[in-house]
């Protein structure tokens, strides 16, 4: 993997365009990190840090980065990116979606600093906006959890309602729907990213009412300890979360940013960064997909390995029809596939998923 970003950063460089005058050679770029939870939570934000390392270990004396860990979605969120802008930061990554308003405000003060937006949609001649497509990731391991589960109860801890999150559910249900016509998918919203306690009881209230495999849009591996320790399945979410579930994980969503960094980083050092909106899924790296574990039958990881290869061929999408929204009214025909506009915005369930998402 190492190589493989090392060979992106230059074509990077050329596919960008002209953004910029270049850094000077002895002159270091300073790049700014924004966290929402603290770089130990081996998810999320661990794997943001992983990427920022990786830019360091690219780029060497040429830049010099800092973070700012479990920073709120709101007004801190504002304080510290200017704070980063004032203190010499040209490039500044911010790394949740509720750093989307923050992330504008700030950069239309700062218009000579460029900043880089995780999972939001706005963007502005500074602003580029970043994301990658965890739903194809969450199509194999819907698979694999509509096969392994011997309740037919897949329990799903939910983080917000954004469609980023919706999307996820959705797809996993259709995966695991497709070879399990009697999964049932129970839904526990946490309104958190990060807090431990709160994904180990919603891990616990899903095993309470019959899941035996659980599922996470959350970054701490609270959920995959409790599924250890009360003997049902997992999957690390972010990153592989192998060690806190040894038995109870099957495999996992793994978030590669390091190729995306170390691309943009050098991007500015060349002066060839300019406003982009990227979303890179399984086939360019950007998401994924961890060892499976023995405990899968060999034909499930036979059939999840091709799901895996098929979608980053392109001869296999996530969301095929036919499929209908919750109420039954039509929304793909048979052999159409979403646009993505329409996962972008993605506000519904999708038929067969139970509950209502809340406002």
């Amino acid at each position: 993997m190492k190589h493989f970003w090392r060979c992106l950063v230059g074509a990077a460089a050329l596919a960008f365009g002209l953004g910029g005058a270049a850094y000077a050679s002895d002159e270091k770029l300073k790049v700014g990190f924004v966290y929402v939870g603290p770089i130990g939570d081996f998810g999320w934000s661990y794997e943001h840090d992983q990427g920022r390392l990786a830019v360091e270990e690219a780029l060497g004396d040429r830049v010099e980065t800092s973070y700012v860990e479990s920073v709120p979605e709101g007004a801190d969120a504002e304080r510290v990116m200017t704070q980063m802008a004032l203190s010499g930061h040209k490039l500044i990554f911010t790394t949740s979606f509720g750093y989307m308003d923050p992330t504008i405000n700030v950069a239309a003060k700062f218009p000579d600093v460029k900043f880089e937006h995780a999972t939001g949609y706005k963007r502005a001649d500074n602003v580029s906006t970043y994301s990658a497509r965890f739903y194809e990731g969450r199509t194999v391991i819907g698979h694999i959890a509509g096969h392994m589960t011997e309740s037919n109860v897949v329990g799903y801890i939910a983080s917000f309602p954004i469609p980023e999150v919706i999307r996820g559910i959705n797809s996993a249900y259709l995966a695991a729907k497709a070879v399990n016509p009697d999964v049932q998918f129970k839904i526990v919203w946490v309104f958190t990213w990060f807090d431990p306690a709160k994904e180990a009881d919603a891990a616990t209230a899903l095993i309470e009412q019959g899941a035996d495999v659980i599922m996470q849009h959350t970054d701490s591996p609270a959920a995959m300890t409790i599924a250890e320790e009360k003997g049902v399945y997992a999957f690390g979410q972010a990153s592989d979360m192998k060690e806190f579930g040894p038995t109870a994980r099957l495999s996992s969503i793994i978030d590669n940013w390091a190729p995306y960094y170390v691309a943009r980083t050098q991007a500015v050092l060349d002066g060839t960064w300019e406003s982009i909106d990227t979303w890179d899924g399984i086939e360019p790296g950007m998401v994924e997909i961890g060892e499976f574990s023995d405990r899968i039958p060999a034909e499930v990881r036979e059939t999840a390995g091709a799901i895996r290869d098929a979608i980053a061929a392109g001869t296999m999408h996530s969301f095929t029809g036919p499929i209908n929204r919750q109420d039954g009214s039509p929304w793909l025909a048979d052999g159409e596939t979403a646009d993505d506009g329409t996962l972008v915005s993605m506000d519904f369930y999708v038929e067969g998923v139970e509950g209502e998402i809340p406002n």
